[in-house]
Order: C-alpha cells, then structure tokens, then sequence
C-alpha cells in the first residue's frame, strides 16, 4: 500500500521538484562559492549545514576539519556562517589588521541574552560604546596594576590558608603523606579571592562565621557551577531559531531560573554594601575597605543611567566567571602535568629553594625572578589552556581573511588548541617541556590564553598573579606523589573553561624544612 501511494504521479512529480529545488540551490551556492572565493568546506547538509560534524569536545572535532582543509575554513550552522582559523598569522590578520571588524559578538545567541543581562556584560555585548566604556571600567578602575597591587594581601591571605589547612589535615608523619583531592580546595581559594575583592567576603575554608554565611556560600559555589554548565552547553535555537518555538531539553527554563537566582544574589550584595555605605561616614574607614562594588557604586552616584544596577550584576558576574574557574583549572593542569614529570617538579622546587629559600613563603613579587616557573604555567597554559577555543567574534562588514572573501556577519573561532599542538610552531607539540619558554619571547598569536586584540580577557594580570603564588606555594611548601605507578589521566572534560575529566588526587607530605614557615603563617592566619 505504501509503496503504491509512493508511485502515484502527484507523489513522483512533488518528489522531483524537491530534488530538483535541492539541486539548484546547491549548484547556486557551489557558484557563489567560486565567484567569491569563499573558504574551503565540507559537504553540508541543507538546512542543518554541518551541524552534524561537531562533537565534543568541538576543539578536536574542528582541529580533525583543519588537517584536511587547511588552515582557513568555512562552516554552515544552520543559519549562522563561521569562519574557523587555525594558525599564527590568520589570527594576526583577523584579530589585528581587522581587529575592529571582528571586535563584535554573535547576537541572538539565548545564553548571553538570558545570563548575560540581555547582552550587556562585558563578554557578550556588542562593541560600542557601552563595550568600550565597560573595558574601560575593568582595565582602569577594577583590574589595573594599581588595583590588583592593593588587593595583594587579600591573594597572599587566601593561599596562607591554603596551604596551612592542606598541612594541617595531611599532617607531618608517614612517607608519602596522605592522599589528597585538589579541586575543591582550588575552587574554593578562587572564589574566595574574587568575592573579597569584588564584595570583601570569603565563604570557604573555614573562617566563614554564621551557619547563615556558610548556607550562603554553599548557595553561591553551586550556583556558579550552575552557570558555567549552562554558558557552556550549545543551545540547537542558537543555530535554528525555527526551533525556539520548543525548548526540548528545557535548557531555557534552567537558564531563567539561574538568572533569577543570580540575580537575586547580586542585588543582595549591592543592598548590602549600599547599605553599609549610608552607615559608614568614616571617609578613611571606606577608602581602606573599598571593594570593586564599592567602586561602582561610587561611579553610579555620579553617573546612575551608565551604572545601573543590571550593569553592576553583569561585571560582578563577569569577574566572577572569569576570575574562579579558569585559575582553579590552570593550576589543577600544571599541577598533574608536574606529577606526571617528577623530573620537572624537582627543577621548579630547586629554582624556589635557590631564589626564596625556606624561611618565607613565595610572594607574587617573585615571579620575574622564577623564569623556570613562568615557563611551567606557559607550558600548561598551551597544552591545556582554558579557552581552547577563543570566545567566538563576529564580522561587522565584509573583510577579506587569507584572500578569501568573508560575509559580514560571520562568527569567527579561534582555535587556540591548534595552533598550541601545530608542529609547524612548536617542537614536539605534545611534550610538556617549559624549556621552550625560557629563550624565546613569548608571541601572542602563537600563545592564546587570554585571547589577543581587542576583545582580549582584562583579566589576565590578576589570573596570572593567583596561578604563580598558589602554584610556587604548593611546589615550595609540599612533597608530591602520584596514586600509584600509572601516569595521571589527561582527558579533558566537558565545560567552558576545559576542566580536568577526571580530578587531580595525590599523596601530599608538608616538607620539613617549611614547618617554621608553617607555624609563622598559621599563627598570621
């Protein structure tokens, strides 16, 4: 019967027209293709393009299209052309020459328009003059060296705590210590210092006050979790808006009820630092205590439209997401790579021994004079960096990129993770060898941490300030020793920021030349 109504010659001739309008619009675009020199793509499917080639993790999905199609290439998503790059000068072109063209974010995208303050934080918001006067905020008045040298004993304070609790539970008998998870304790020391220095609160690790406090900061760490999850999961109405019609996974109403709560617990914090600032009318008291809220409250006083409340919430949660996260993974990586090199771990533990000696802790002033340590976090941070790809762009004009001819609207990725492991730039990729960093200067379009031009991460200072101190004080303060014979497990996870797939845990031991260091830093504490 089905085959019957199959052979009916209304049913054959709609048939051929469909085939027919599928041929044609496909030659259309192979002609298009060739009058405007496009770049290189894979066959595509219509209406889905290549959705059906991205797997997880998409940075290997896109480095397995970059060997067969080069450097350059061009991707359909639904209705959303991309520009895929992948080597050292495609980027200077894309993000110096036409730096400008490319300062724009993709728009429409649910996430950034339901998280992100319906796109006005810095990270999602297109570029003009609210993005400009947001970078100015961040560089000038919330993350300048000025800021970030005033809030130093706040970094210094959270990895006191770190590494005297660590010794504290592990304790100083046995030959290879106890075994240790290290994830949590990173996270918490992260956030700890962002919220002392974004609200002047800390929630973990002891020292949190009322149960109310601690409920508090649990509430919060799950929460963050919570929205780095979602900001990393591709929504299908992104690429199909037909489709915004059905949430089928519900990832908008999770979406929704984040914000709502995040929301809430950003207006929290500004009440209450609005409060204590109508009952502080001691000057100096307010000066030495300042925290970044307390900084933007001060500029909403004189300038309320251009620092409305929303606009405080979405840079709190900016420097929130930015600031915890992507540490906490920078130090986990470093960290297992160096338990599965003991030979590099001695060096770095030498170099600190050599410079500082045992009588105090590592200081972040320190770190220009630790060459072989900043080669460590550079190795980690290009073999595991916490963008493997850069935060997408968007075109705002057509531009031609390679000698190819690019759309205006087109969403560029940046795949850092390829040009990391490219052996045309680096010798033996895959090695973790911090060597390699100790001659050369470091070239921004080759190394891509922090992304590069315009849109580049302001944080980077700060995080670059909290890897060095956490990480030199777990080398100088501890003895470490892998679980077992068998190398650590490198698999990346899923996430924004790449995390480990599967936790670091080693067997910790405090070295007994630190105890005096240990008791002058537990009796600070």
């Amino acid at each position: 019967m089905a085959l019957y109504h199959l052979l009916q010659p209304t049913t054959i001739a709609f048939s051929i027209l469909i085939l027919t309008t599928i041929f044609i619009i496909f030659s259309w675009k192979s002609k298009q293709r060739r009058r405007l020199n496009l770049p290189p793509s894979p066959p595509s499917l219509p209406f889905i393009g290549h959705l059906h080639l991205l797997k997880q993790p998409l940075h290997r999905t896109l480095q397995t299209l970059s060997t067969k199609y080069g450097p350059i290439f061009s991707l359909t998503l639904g209705v959303r052309n991309v520009l895929v790059v992948s080597s050292p000068s495609l980027v200077e072109e894309c993000l110096n020459k036409n730096d400008v063209v490319f300062a724009n974010r993709p728009h429409s995208f649910l996430g950034w328009k339901i998280l992100g303050y319906n796109y006005t934080a810095i990270g999602s918001a297109p570029y003009g003059p609210h993005w400009r006067n947001l970078r100015r905020l961040s560089t000038v008045e919330l993350l300048s060296t000025a800021r970030l040298n005033s809030s130093l004993h706040v970094r210094h304070d959270e990895v006191n705590r770190l590494v005297s609790g660590l010794a504290e539970e592990v304790g100083w008998s046995g030959r290879f210590g106890r075994k240790v998870e290290m994830k949590s304790r990173l996270v918490g020391l992260s956030m700890n210092i962002v919220m002392r220095m974004v609200a002047g609160k800390r929630y973990f690790g002891g020292g949190e006050g009322k149960k109310e406090g601690r409920e508090e900061g649990e509430r919060f760490k799950e929460l963050i979790r919570e929205v780095f999850e979602l900001s990393g999961t591709s929504n299908p109405v992104d690429f199909l808006p037909v489709l915004k019609w059905v949430d089928f996974s519900g990832l908008e109403k999770r979406m929704w009820r984040a914000h709502e709560e995040m929301d809430a617990f950003f207006q929290g914090l500004i009440d209450e630092h609005r409060r204590e600032r109508r009952e502080d009318d001691d000057v100096a008291s307010m000066t030495t205590r300042k925290t970044m809220i307390d900084t933007m409250l001060s500029l909403q006083e004189s300038e309320p439209e251009t620092y409305s409340n929303d606009i405080i919430k979405g840079q709190v949660m900016s420097l929130i997401l930015a600031g915890t996260d992507t540490s906490t993974a920078t130090v986990e990586w470093a960290m297992s790579l160096l338990l599965n090199h003991p030979e590099i771990l001695d060096k770095a533990r030498a170099e600190i021994d050599n410079v500082i000696g045992n009588s105090r802790l590592v200081h972040e002033d320190d770190y220009t004079n630790l060459p072989y340590l900043q080669g460590i976090i550079n190795e980690a941070l290009r073999l595991y960096p916490v963008g493997p790809l850069l935060i997408p762009h968007q075109s705002s004009e057509e531009c031609t990129i390679g000698g190819y001819s690019i759309a205006k609207e087109t969403m560029l990725f940046v795949n850092a993770w390829t040009i990391h492991r490219d052996p045309t730039i680096w010798e033996d990729p895959t090695r973790f060898w911090p060597e390699r960093h100790l001659e050369a200067e470091l070239d921004s379009y080759k190394l891509l941490p922090f992304g590069v031009g315009r849109r580049s991460c302001p944080g980077s200072g700060l995080a670059n300030r909290v890897v060095s101190v956490t990480l030199g004080a777990l080398i100088q303060c501890f003895e470490w020793e892998r679980v077992g014979v068998a190398l650590l497990d490198m698999t990346e996870g899923p996430g924004l920021t790449m995390p480990k797939l599967e936790p670091m845990q080693a067997f910790c031991k405090p070295r007994e030349l630190m105890k005096d260091v240990f008791n002058t830093i537990q009796g600070g504490i």
